[in-house]
């Protein structure tokens, strides 16, 4: 069976990005002084304008404003030429403490209030939000991330690379990249269309954007493997994309949640990761999930895999848990689900702790994806359980 299936990935300079850049930059330089920090930051971008919200408790003090205008910079938004600059744009922040009928749920687990006489260390922290997240990983490549998405972060990257370097002078932060993979019978055969948009100076041309972008991001990237002569490459196919990043569409944290996490290849919870501290576990149990996810296949216990946990708020212990490996388990789906409920504590505390997620690593993944990162050493992609979970196999 034939299937085309695509995935996209955005530069560090896409308005989304911009704001997911700066909320996280905000949750590290707080858990920097103090990790227990509880943080919900969000921020929107428009012309001229960066608008920081939502709930911070902490007892240490950050300056907003400059890690805002910081990150602008860091990211080449750096002349009023591009109607959004790091210098001269208003930075409005309305900040409030975290809601005293979460922080409740949060500092004591309901397990705990129910029975103080007999406390588990890790029922001591509850879920910070109800809600589901979900875990994927797949052998079809290196990262066990889905192929399509893979080289679509990869090009994204370049294209950031390419510009910082002064490769291609011209190109301005925003842009876009898209690709299309054939699958037969579930495998990747074939790269059938690769597509990069790239905001650009108003000076250069299209016939140079496009042979530039060619040689100098699209090649280096995909080579020469499963290219063939049908191949397609579309580059800026709108003609022209100078208006662009803030000024061009508005940014808004936690808007691009597909492209940070799978591709599409894997279902989502909808809970955005960056701004958020560890506490709140759309984010830090997603991680545990990936972390699961990418341990089993990695253990051959499947090709792919899909872990998919849920919590209540203020509850310690997961409400459900499953495993699906979509047909390709050498075991079946609910003996893998016992593994994952035997070899892995999804509490709140017990994860963030084994993770060790109250650290300032944030940031780096607000950009090119939280997930099959090799050019980072994060602590969800690694492969320390692969020998614990091999045993199963025998």
């Amino acid at each position: 069976m034939k299937k085309l299936l695509t995935s996209e990935s955005v530069t560090e300079g896409h308005p989304d990005k911009v704001c997911d850049q700066i909320s996280d930059a905000i949750l590290d330089a707080l858990l920097e002084q103090d990790p227990d920090a509880r943080v919900a930051c969000e921020s929107t971008a428009t012309t001229g304008m960066v608008f920081v919200m939502g709930e911070i408790s902490t007892n240490t003090y950050v300056d907003i404003q400059s890690i805002v205008r910081n990150t602008i910079e860091e990211i080449g938004y750096t002349s009023s030429d591009y109607g959004f600059d790091a210098a001269t744009c208003a930075v409005i922040t309305a900040i409030n403490e975290q809601s005293t009928d979460i922080a409740m749920g949060v500092d004591k687990a309901l397990e705990v209030r129910e029975n103080e006489e007999d406390v588990d260390i890790y029922d001591l922290q509850g879920a910070g939000d109800q809600g589901m997240v979900f875990g994927y990983a797949t052998n079809e490549t290196p990262e066990y991330m889905p192929m399509p998405l893979v080289i679509s972060h990869k090009l994204a990257k370049r294209l950031t690379d390419v510009r910082k370097e002064g490769l291609l002078d011209y190109l301005r932060p925003d842009g876009k990249s898209q690709v299309t993979i054939e699958y037969i019978d579930g495998k990747p055969t074939r790269v059938d269309t690769v597509l990069v948009s790239t905001q650009h100076d108003s000076e250069a041309t299209l016939e140079q954007i496009r042979k530039d972008i060619i040689e100098h991001v699209i090649k280096p990237i995909v080579g020469d493997n499963l290219i063939d002569e049908n191949t397609k490459y579309l580059v800026n196919p709108t003609g022209r994309f100078v208006i662009g990043g803030p000024v061009g569409d508005s940014g808004l944290t936690g808007r691009k949640i597909i492209v940070d996490t799978y591709g599409g290849f894997s279902r989502h919870g909808g809970g955005a990761y960056s701004g958020k501290d560890p506490s709140k576990v759309d984010r830090s149990a997603s991680y545990m999930s990936r972390f699961i996810a990418k341990n089993i296949v990695a253990a051959g216990l499947a090709d792919k895999v899909e872990i998919g946990v849920a919590y209540a708020i203020g509850v310690a212990k997961p409400v459900s848990i499953y495993v699906d490996s979509f047909g390709t388990g050498k075991l079946d789906d609910d003996k893998l689900t016992q593994i994952v409920e035997k070899e892995f504590d999804l509490r709140p505390k017990a994860l963030i702790e084994y993770l060790d997620l109250r650290k300032p690593i944030y940031k780096q993944t607000a950009a090119y994806g939280h997930f099959g990162r090799d050019d980072l050493d994060l602590p969800w992609e690694r492969l320390t359980k692969v020998n614990d979970l091999k045993k199963y196999l025998v």
